[in-house]
């Protein structure tokens, strides 16, 4: 394979860009000096990518149409059939389309991947089926996950199974709708704001962002590494469980890992909550978008937990609003960075790459306008503040976060557990065709301001039903140190097991 070669206008183009004054001979000299090297390139072009094996047989499967997918959460139906036996023998698991599934095609929410289909499995697909589980599709998800509704995916909107016609939440909604209709048993979602538990609260589902690197996020596609997550999205609290001891652990690809620490989380079902000492966190209530219904559902959920035989205290951490605060800079400078520029691969750092991904990613450039209003907006954001302040508030952002983890390690010391609203609102109309920019991104946005904090701090968060206001699911978040999801699953499942969610 032999490369293009750069012409005198790109040299030029690259000098201008550079702010580098050169002659056009000074640039013809330039140009034959990279002519050695660009044929190194043409070497590394001709070899192969080094990806990983895809070990089990499919089909792409099919696209169903509206009869079959009447609340728009199927992207592509399929099934792929893993091992014979394990701990999943016969689950049937559903994809946030972010996933990588090899032969299968994904379009992560935006016509600017339409078409793309990845040619190897992410690292947790290959868990799955190792562990005997039936992988039966793509679910879909928001425009390149920026959004917390369900009304961004080029296709249309995905709607609430509960209510035709508002928010199943966002971004991982489609599995959360799968998950909750029955149609899978167990679904994998993506959390960088609050995207796998805001759609479990809206669904009525169970969805797990487990400690930050303890999931490997090879083969998925990226938004910002220090926020990134896959967790697991089932009906509940036992298949969550499980669902997490197949998945974590290191895969010695993701930069993200750092010496995780892996249990047998289904051990921590059926040990009750008594002696647990769980904060209720005053900053997750009373908040100016809250909602009265949700804050009552989840007070008494906190009661719950007391008559359970947990000690309940309440708790003020003025630092959630500050990791809120923190969340922002880093979540729109650093997606700027690799998911944009970086055409959601970026540099410096050894992983797994997909080239092909990054190929199809880069494309954006000649169909920009056809991205949704929320991530044009953290575009703007991103690229301003980069452009204009280098990267400062970024860097800051990170180094601040060191503090607020400090305080929250100080908080865990006499804490089991925390436990507020997992979104202060219920779910809410989706936006109408053709609304107000601010209406649109307000849909978006609006509900992230408890769930975001824990995707900055990277600890560990679960959002469990806690009852139904209006025929509409409310969940309450449990949050947990670092790698002590047994300590949350302990008390989520004995929280489950106490009363059916629906009549509390």
């Amino acid at each position: 394979m032999t490369l293009r070669r750069p012409s005198p206008a790109r040299m030029r183009a690259m000098a201008d860009r550079f702010g580098m004054s050169m002659s056009d001979d000074e640039l013809r000299q330039f140009a034959e000096v990279m002519e050695g090297y660009i044929q190194t390139y043409d070497r590394v072009a001709a070899a192969p990518d080094n990806l990983p094996v895809v070990r089990y047989p499919r089909s792409p499967g099919y696209r169903p149409g509206p009869s079959e997918n009447p609340l728009n959460a199927w992207y592509y139906k399929t099934e792929v059939h893993g091992a014979v036996d394990g701990p999943l023998r016969g689950k049937r698991i559903v994809l946030k389309d972010n996933i990588a599934l090899a032969g299968v095609p994904m379009m992560n929410g935006t016509a600017i991947l339409e078409g793309y289909t990845p040619e190897i499995d992410a690292t947790i697909v290959t868990r799955m089926l190792d562990a005997g589980a039936i992988i039966t599709g793509k679910a879909h998800c928001e425009n390149l996950c920026l959004s917390g509704g369900s009304h961004t995916n080029a296709t249309g909107p995905i709607h609430n199974p509960w209510k035709h016609g508002y928010s199943a939440g966002g971004s991982s909604g489609g599995t959360a709708v799968l998950v909750a209709t029955g149609e899978a048993d167990m679904g994998i979602g993506g959390d960088q704001g609050g995207s796998i538990r805001m759609p479990a609260s809206k669904c009525g589902i169970v969805g797990m962002k487990p400690t930050h690197g303890l999931v490997p996020y090879s083969g998925i596609v990226p938004i910002e590494q220090t926020i990134d997550h896959a967790g697991p999205m089932t009906r509940t609290v036992a298949d969550n469980a499980l669902l997490l001891e197949v998945i974590a652990g290191e895969d010695g690809l993701d930069p993200r890992q750092y010496a995780p620490r892996t249990y047998r989380y289904t051990e921590a079902l059926g040990r009750g909550c008594r002696g647990l000492r769980i904060g209720v966190v005053k900053e997750g209530f009373d908040r100016p978008e809250s909602e009265a219904d949700v804050d009552a559902k989840v007070r008494a959920a906190a009661d719950r937990f007391a008559r359970l035989g947990a000690e309940v205290v309440e708790v003020s951490i003025p630092e959630h609003h500050t990791a809120f605060d923190l969340w922002l800079p880093i979540t729109v400078e650093g997606l700027q960075d690799l998911m944009m520029h970086g055409n959601a691969a970026g540099t410096n750092y050894r992983g797994l790459f997909l080239p092909s991904l990054t190929d199809q990613m880069g494309t954006w450039r000649n169909r920009a306008d056809e991205l949704s209003h929320s991530l044009k907006v953290c575009m703007f954001l991103g690229e301003y503040f980069q452009t204009q302040y280098r990267g400062r508030f970024y860097g800051k952002a990170q180094n601040m976060m060191r503090a607020v983890r400090a305080r929250y390690a100080e908080i865990f010391r006499g804490l089991d557990l925390l436990l507020m609203p997992t979104m202060p609102m219920k779910p809410q109309p989706i936006p109408p065709a053709g609304c107000a920019i601010a209406l649109f991104i307000q849909r978006a946005f609006e509900m992230v301001g408890n769930t975001a904090p824990y995707n900055a701090l990277g600890l560990p968060a679960i959002s469990i039903p806690c009852g139904l206001s209006e025929g509409l699911p409310i969940g309450t978040m449990l949050v947990g140190n670092d790698y002590n999801e047994m300590v949350i699953y302990q008390a989520a499942h004995a929280f489950e097991q106490s009363e059916d969610w629906r009549t509390m």
